[in-house]
């Protein structure tokens, strides 16, 4: 049953109809609620909104610290520690278990203590983890950093864009929560290029650069003010969605329509994990899971983990090819930002998924053609090709708009359990293609990237049938569409 129809059971059914009636009549006024924004809005709401945004991120760039940080420093931490290739993997990869850890943690965290708060513990796991990396003499202290850092990625990737999704205004709301991966893959590509002039354990300490921001930005932003109204903390809701929209703002209209719907959810028994599976959730679930699944199993981890060495065994300059893959990686997401919004969320992830899908075709060819030593001096560009292709594409879509989509998807109800396990299963995916990269390529270099190209092909059935388009909606808008 849906949302509307378990509260058509409630005794006040009355009162039902009149708390759902003013938010389904605001969709057939979407025309005069775009304007409102621009109209009521003065130059000081849209500051602390991008203030608030940008405080955010900060968590999204030390994310990309920790994941772009086991890249350029192997050969320094082996030598300085004398550690094994097996010790040092286990190095580079226990950072997803970590994650794991927080994804499943972070929704009931950001339930609990609060967006803010949940962001305030991922930076303390951040800053332990950087220090031990920092100060490590032996094996130990740098896979407990590595875990710690994990923990502080996986609360991240879900807290932030859930915290800038309920801050922001509906015509901001896709390019302020796309500069989250923005801002990841600009951790990422900060961390190879200056981890070729900087020591393993200076660069460590240039993790701890983000998470000082963050912790002092906390201070200047307001909490979520649908986090404060879901807590009935009603003084507090009032004063920090004032803050966002301005001063002169008349957020009454605002104000209702987030009550009106938490108060409608609120009648609903709370949120356990099975009821994940309820017909009335399941919808959303299938939704964010999904997109979270085609994310990962597409095969960008292992493209990303292993670009040196793909470039290296196909004959091009794996420095050179690095650095081009960096840059047009946040180049392409940086672009990104600038038309979600008016593009819309289904067309990006199709151009993304063929853009996938065209990049593993390419460099399919290129490595059937090594194998077989056929056009040999063609192979390095192919490879080229291919690989920047394959990632441009992603950051064109599939690499920001899955974690978008999750954050306006969820009832506020089930957010934090919905949340967690999206996050989970995008964690999951992460350490598994990772993990199975370097077998798969051992069995077929070319059947891999086969493989990939099939997944991103029915990541295209999934985005036609199953994913809705949000764009220009309010969350509550969203949220009620889907789950009826």
């Amino acid at each position: 049953m849906g949302i509307q129809e378990d509260l058509e059971q409630c005794k006040n059914r009355g009162e039902h109809e009149e708390v759902r009636e003013p938010l389904m009549d605001k969709t057939n006024h979407s025309g005069e609620q775009d304007g409102s924004f621009a109209q009521s809005s003065s130059k000081e709401s849209v500051w602390m909104v991008y203030l608030s945004t940008f405080v955010a991120v900060c968590g999204s760039f030390a994310f990309g610290s920790c994941a772009g940080y086991s890249s350029p420093t192997e050969n320094a931490v082996r030598e300085d520690l004398s550690l094994s290739l097996a010790e040092y993997s286990v190095f580079g990869s226990i950072l997803t278990f970590g994650a794991m850890i927080g994804a499943i943690t972070s929704g009931p965290i950001a339930d609990f203590i609060g967006r803010k708060g949940a962001l305030r513990v991922a930076t303390s796991f951040c800053v332990a983890g950087w220090l031990a990396i920092y100060f490590a003499q032996g094996v130990l202290a740098l896979d407990l950093g590595r875990l710690a850092t994990g923990y502080g990625m996986g609360v991240f990737s879900y807290v932030v864009p859930v915290f800038i999704a309920e801050i922001a205004p509906k015509s901001l709301r896709g390019a302020l929560t796309a500069t989250n991966q923005l801002m990841i893959c600009g951790g990422v590509s900060v961390a190879f290029i200056i981890g070729t002039v900087l020591t393993w354990r200076a660069l460590a300490l240039t993790g701890l650069v983000p998470c000082a921001i963050l912790v002092f930005g906390l201070f200047l932003i307001p909490e979520s003010p649908r986090w404060l109204a879901k807590r009935g903390r009603e003084e507090e809701f009032q004063k920090a969605l004032q803050k966002l929209r301005g001063k002169e703002a008349d957020i009454s209209q605002e104000a209702t329509e987030i009550k009106d719907y938490i108060e409608t959810l609120e009648r609903l028994p709370k949120a356990r994990f099975l009821d994940l599976f309820q017909r009335r959730y399941l919808r959303s679930v299938i939704i964010g899971v999904g997109l979270m699944v085609f994310q990962q199993f597409g095969g960008i981890n292992g493209v990303c983990f292993y670009v040196s060495n793909i470039f290296e065994s196909a004959g091009f300059s794996p420095s050179l090819g690095t650095i081009i893959y960096a840059i047009l990686q946040v180049v392409v997401t940086a672009l990104n930002t600038t038309v979600i919004d008016k593009a819309g969320r289904k067309p990006l992830l199709l151009v993304s998924a063929s853009g996938l899908i065209l990049g593993c075709i390419i460099t399919v060819i290129s490595f059937y053609l090594k194998v077989n030593e056929l056009a040999t001096k063609s192979v390095p560009a192919l490879t080229l090709t291919g690989i920047l292709l394959y990632i441009g594409s992603f950051s064109a879509g599939m690499g920001a708009v899955p974690w978008v989509i999750m954050s306006e998807i969820f009832p506020i109800n089930i957010k934090g359990v919905a949340g967690s396990l999206a996050t989970l299963v995008n964690w999951f995916g992460a350490w598994a293609i990772s993990y199975t990269y370097n077998y798969l390529m051992s069995w077929s270099s070319y059947g891999t990237f086969i493989l990939y190209a099939a997944i991103n092909a029915l990541a295209i059935v999934f985005v036609v049938t199953v994913v809705p388009e949000t764009k220009g909606r309010t969350l509550e808008q969203i949220q009620a569409a889907i789950n009826t």
